[in-house]
């Protein structure tokens, strides 16, 4: 196949109606486009028979899992160039591709199935999760979306994430490196929550046991962790047990809706409301109201989209549903405050952090670069190009507003009324007396 990419250029700028803002290499070694731009590598033509099969953002995905695409310079900027023609096109401005009785379409495909070869659809990459069917978040498919997520290894998060292993949202101050940011984050948590020795803290969605074992550690208190994954379970006894918290510290693999054993002082959800989805929200907000005595706190840390025109018209990222988190589901973060308010909760404070999570992210991507030899084989060449892929995408995500990610705080009232606050904003120790 002579001149690929020159080819490939052509028929992209018709059906775009506008010069590509990448350049592009064939897998001929051809290459077309701004010479001084990122280059954007197709190193298989069975890339474009993915597209055919599957246009859009997914065959693009599946293409580059599989090693078929991949970028040559700043993976950020080349996102960025992209993201306008992938996901801000469009009749309805979510499809990325025209519709088919568009000419340009239609000779666009043409020119396609010139060059992509034979014609049988690729198989999907080995880590795309296989459809789903039933009805969504039931325990055993929460169960299994959980596992795909978080059961990839500990080996290979501790290398993404570092010694924190933390996979949340960190708090930054300037300067700081990625374990001060989440030390900070936790501590924030705590604060907020106003923790006292020999309390009782939920803390659901434990992950690897960092939030807990600080809490026990810096504030005294007694924690319960639940999660869903295994190998996070495992991993967080172990640490528990170096640090002598054992006493302090229970780890279940259970699932929240299963806890029986309240009422707690406090609870925290520190990034797994994202996995309870719109169907389950209200019995996610009940079972917690349910689990804290009156007057106790929850911080929920939660990333939120933005709210759409058309509520109805909302569809999961492709990506996201088949790659990273499978059922997994934004609700803008008003959405969130009603109902937390419909289940009884008093809000009380909401902290947006967009900016921070964005920085995080980076720095998680920075990790997974710099041990990417180490990380792949922790785990395999397309599930370590997955999660390359979702971070950097979702550290421009932030950046730019299309996502934010927010901590509320609210209360339980008393049985007698409204529970005691200080009366001045973000001092969340109680006041005197209280």
């Amino acid at each position: 196949m002579a001149d690929a990419a020159s080819r490939l250029t052509a028929l992209a700028e018709a059906l775009l109606g506008e010069p590509l803002p990448v350049r592009i290499r064939g897998w001929d070694g051809s290459e077309s486009g701004p010479p001084d731009g990122p280059v954007l590598v197709i190193r298989h033509r069975r890339a474009l028979r993915r597209l055919l099969w599957k246009p859009g953002e997914l065959g693009l995905v599946r293409a580059w899992v599989a090693g078929e695409i991949d970028v040559e310079g700043d993976l950020y900027d080349v996102l960025d160039r992209l993201a306008g023609l992938l996901w801000e096109r469009g009749a309805d401005a979510k499809d990325p591709v025209r519709p088919v009785r568009d000419p340009r379409v239609r000779a666009f495909a043409r020119g396609l199935v010139e060059l992509a070869g034979p014609w049988p659809a690729p198989r999907p990459p080995a880590e795309e999760v296989r459809r789903r069917s039933g009805p969504l978040h039931t325990r055993r498919r929460d169960k299994e979306a959980i596992s795909h997520h978080y059961d990839v290894g500990n080996d290979f998060y501790a290398l993404v994430l570092g010694p924190s292993m933390v996979y949340s949202c960190a708090y930054w101050e300037d300067g700081g490196t990625l374990e001060d940011a989440q030390r900070d984050k936790l501590d924030l948590v705590c604060r907020k929550l106003a923790l006292k020795p020999d309390q009782r803290l939920l803390d659901v969605g434990c992950g690897w046991g960092s939030l807990a074992i600080h809490a026990a550690r810096a504030y005294g208190v007694r924690v319960t962790g639940v999660t869903l994954s295994q190998e996070q379970a495992a991993f967080a006894r172990k640490r528990i047990a170096e640090e002598g918290l054992t006493d302090r510290i229970e780890i279940r693999v259970q699932d929240y809706r299963d806890v029986r054993d309240g009422p707690y002082d406090a609870v925290s959800s520190i990034g797994m409301a994202e996995h309870v989805g719109s169907v389950r929200y209200r019995e996610y907000a009940d079972a917690l109201h349910a689990l804290l005595k009156p007057g106790g706190r929850l911080l929920n840390h939660q990333i939120a989209r933005r709210p759409e025109k058309d509520e109805d018209a909302y569809r999961i990222d492709e990506f996201i549903d088949a790659y990273v988190f499978p059922d997994g589901e934004l609700a803008p973060v008003g959405r969130t405050l009603s109902i937390l308010e419909e289940a009884g909760f008093e809000a009380r404070d909401v902290e947006a952090i967009r900016e921070h999570y964005a920085l995080t992210l980076r720095r998680w991507v920075a990790n997974l670069e710099r041990h990417w030899d180490r990380a792949v084989r922790a785990t395999s060449p397309g599930r370590a190009r997955v999660w390359r892929l979702y971070m950097a995408a979702s550290a421009l995500s932030f950046e730019h507003n299309r996502i934010g990610v927010n901590q509320i705080l609210a209360v339980r009232p008393l049985d007698s009324g409204a529970a005691r606050m200080p009366l001045r904003a973000r001092t969340w120790t109680e006041p005197a007396g209280g």
